[in-house]
């Protein structure tokens, strides 16, 4: 099953995505949060979905798409998890998953704008495959993990790298500026998803391929990732792990290439569609 969530930013309805076609799913009631998931939502809205098959209003295609769902208790973020993204920043290899935090104020559709922050000239990508937790636990096994996700979802993990590294402090103040995650079109619920452990992950900026990564080459399998976030942090139902970004980033050239207004980012997933934005010049409203 695919959930998508449509309508305007902050007042979004909920839908699900059948055979590529998105349809309203409203009369359901509620929405996909931390309650949803913790009260077997998934599973009634199947059996909503199956009984109203036929019935279920098609949502029109110019109708916005938000974040696949509500804003989550947190978003955690591994970071300098393929080896070739360490290598290309000349960052050592981590022994053990980097955690960070990005704010859940920056999460936003796959297809709002991108908007640089005020003052900001380092602005840059990372397309990301990220976990969606479907029930609480914490100090889970990880040959146990898979059974807490509740499905996967496309990220753009947009940085500001100026603030990342050159501020001093942690990673975090470069991470979660509004609008820096452009998450969705949809949530994949686990069987969507035939392999996790194979999954082609891209970004393109202005029509150029940048990243071309596979799941494969996680340093910390989505398992090990699930299980390692929970020994230090309960998981709810409806947080977001972002399990990492291969190599290809704008940082990672020389000179290094970052985003200005106007340009176009385009990225996707295997079994996790694919989504795009424009960058923006800030602007206070």
């Amino acid at each position: 099953m695919k959930l998508i969530r449509f309508g305007a930013f902050g007042k979004e309805k909920i839908g699900v995505q059948v055979d590529g076609v998105n349809y309203d799913v409203s009369a359901f009631g509620g929405d996909y949060n931390e309650q949803f998931f913790a009260e077997d939502g998934l599973a009634r809205l199947e059996e909503f979905v199956k009984a109203n098959a036929g019935k279920l209003i098609e949502i029109p295609q110019d109708e916005r798409i938000g974040a696949p769902f509500a804003r989550p208790s947190k978003i955690v973020c591994i970071g300098l998890n393929y080896m070739d993204h360490a290598k290309e920043t000349n960052a050592p290899i981590p022994a053990e998953p980097i955690i960070f935090m990005k704010s859940t104020t920056s999460l936003i559709g796959p297809y709002d704008n991108v908007m640089i922050p005020k003052d900001s000239v380092k602005t840059d990508w990372e397309v990301e495959f990220c976990i969606v937790i479907g029930k609480k636990t914490s100090y889970v096994e990880e040959n146990e993990a898979l059974d807490y996700v509740a499905g996967y979802v496309l990220h753009n993990d947009v940085s500001e790298r100026e603030y990342q590294l050159e501020r001093g402090g942690t990673w975090d103040k470069g991470k979660g500026c509004d609008t820096f995650a452009p998450m969705g079109p949809f949530m994949a619920t686990k069987e969507e998803i035939k392999d996790i452990n194979n999954v082609r992950i891209w970004l393109k900026v202005n029509g150029k391929t940048y990243q071309d990564g596979n799941t494969k080459d996680l340093i910390f399998s989505i398992a090990h990732v699930v299980s390692y976030v929970s020994r230090f942090m309960t998981l709810l139902p409806g947080d977001v792990i972002s399990t990492g970004t291969p190599a290809g980033v704008g940082l990672g050239f020389n000179p290094p290439i970052y985003l200005k207004p106007g340009d176009v980012i385009e990225l996707g997933a295997d079994g996790l569609g694919e989504s795009r934005q424009t960058v923006v010049a800030y602007s206070k409203n």
